[in-house]
């Protein structure tokens, strides 16, 4: 899941190597919260108009970890 986080963002910036996606031990519901870091210039890239972007990135990640009964969150850092 980080590897397929990283690259979406990665292909969405323009520095690239400063994507940093980071995982969180699950919670008591089993819930993993990944962490999307990226470089101040490239925020509004990574959220899009009114948080569009942002939006289908999650549902991307949601739809991936529905196939491994995985539940997650991504926020953008």
């Amino acid at each position: 899941m980080q590897e397929l986080l990283a690259i979406i963002a990665k292909g969405l910036v323009d520095d690239p190597d400063s994507v940093v996606v980071d995982r969180d031990e699950p919670a008591e519901d089993g819930t993993v919260v990944y962490h999307i870091h990226v470089a101040e210039d490239d925020m509004g890239r990574i959220i899009g108009k009114q948080g569009r972007i942002a939006k289908a990135i999650r549902t991307i990640a949601r739809s991936a970890a529905i196939r491994t009964d995985e539940k997650i969150m991504v926020e953008i850092d």
